[in-house]
């Protein structure tokens, strides 16, 4: 038998094995596995309901796997700005700390950054001085918006926040027809889709919103893509970038005719404010109408003022001539002012019927009924298919109906 040695733990030289453990982590206390950084490739990944985070650090130098068991604090892992999965390669920083009641050791990370990203960084420099050169962000190339679009294409993910958003906000200030290309906004080939609805949007439509709500630098990743790029600095029709939230920026924003900071900014850009607009027309009456009279008052004051400066005992005759012909100049103006009044008003007429028209809930209030699905106004009964929920606005109320039957009227 080998003979006992005092380990310092007793008479006996035995040592238990809380004071072994105690002794490892001693001997762990080495600067040179302190706050550092490891590499390597996650497996066994856990996010834990406490909001730990458990995983290990792996990688294969041959034949040998490599692997360090890791644990990532709640604190600290709410910091994160991306999910890591299995198989994702990372750079982790922290320290090797022993569990003593466990008797294993493991890196407890504070920090933790995905190890491709320089490389990804890298890409879209390389795309941006491209696309750059090819000539897709020049200042040239941008168009205005219109003034008053009458139908709005949306680029964006059927079921997302920036549809809806979108969509409340024009409902709210300028209700206008909304032309809707669904598409993937973020994963594998979403490029290749956002790219096709922005071209098949253009020229169908007179102002385009091509947005996504906010998030990681990977999830706006396909709106980087050149194809992307190239597809928004080839559109006829002017198109608004709404890509994340301010302080997102991707490649599209430099190519877009405008950038908006969200999709809700973008629907305020591309229509008008239709209370604004009333505003403005009551006001443009307003000053031509003050106009007009400060004219006239301007006029009446200069003929008094010739009068008093005549003598009319020398002057009378070149009086009467003069009044004749301020006489004839006064029937001038004021057929001129009329006429102008009247084409201001029948303008001022124009404008409102038009903006009256464009109300969608015009004929609901004369007893009309408007139909919509999945929440786009139905125009004809080929978009309607048997079972069909469909919502029925009428002018007190609403109600949803299912679909039995489509019957087409050829004699319509």
């Amino acid at each position: 038998m080998r003979p006992m040695e005092d380990g310092g733990s007793g008479d006996s030289g035995i040592y238990s094995v809380s004071s072994l453990t105690a002794v490892i982590a001693s001997l762990l206390d080495d600067r040179r596995i302190k706050n550092i950084w490891v590499e390597g490739e996650i497996t066994n990944y856990l996010h834990h309901r406490s909001g730990h985070r458990y995983f290990s650090l792996s990688e294969d130098p041959g034949t040998r796997p490599s692997v360090i068991r890791c644990a990532m604090w709640k604190s600290y892992g709410r910091e994160l700005t991306f999910s890591p999965v299995n198989g994702m390669r990372v750079r982790v920083y922290g320290s090797v700390d022993l569990y003593e009641p466990g008797g294993e050791y493991k890196f407890i990370a504070r920090e933790m950054e995905e190890a491709g990203r320089g490389e990804v960084y890298r890409l879209v420099n390389q795309w941006k001085q491209m696309l750059e050169e090819e000539g897709h962000f020049a200042l040239s190339k941008k168009k205005a918006l219109p003034q008053y679009p009458q139908v709005v294409g949306v680029v964006t993910a059927e079921t997302g926040a920036a549809r809806r958003d979108i969509e409340q906000v024009i409902a709210r200030r300028f209700p206008v027809t909304l032309m809707l290309s669904p598409c993937s906004v973020q994963g594998q080939g979403s490029e290749h889709q956002i790219a096709d609805a922005i071209r098949s949007l253009d020229g169908k439509v007179d102002v385009i919103i091509v947005g996504r709500g906010g998030g990681s630098f990977e999830d706006l990743f396909s709106f980087n893509h050149p194809e992307v790029v190239r597809a928004v600095s080839a559109c006829r029709t002017p198109v608004v970038s709404a890509v994340g939230h301010e302080v997102d920026t991707t490649l599209i924003d430099y190519a877009a005719d405008v950038r908006a900071p969200t999709p809700s900014a973008a629907a305020e850009l591309v229509v008008p404010d239709k209370i604004e607009l009333k505003q403005e027309l009551r006001t443009l009456d307003q000053r031509l109408s003050e106009t007009t009279r400060r004219y006239f008052h301007r006029f009446h004051s200069d003929i008094e003022d010739f009068r008093l400066r005549l003598r009319p005992d020398r002057l009378r005759v070149h009086i009467s001539r003069e009044q004749e012909y301020m006489n004839e100049i006064s029937d001038r103006i004021l057929t001129l002012v009329s006429r102008e009044c009247q084409s201001n008003r029948m303008i001022l007429a124009a404008e409102k019927a038009q903006m009256k028209s464009l109300d969608p809930y015009g004929p609901v209030r004369r007893g009309y009924v408007l139909v919509k699905k999945d929440g786009m106004l139905v125009k004809s009964v080929a978009s309607l298919s048997s079972e069909d929920e469909i919502s029925l606005s009428f002018r007190d109320g609403s109600a949803r109906a299912c679909i039995h039957e489509v019957t087409y009227d050829t004699d319509i």
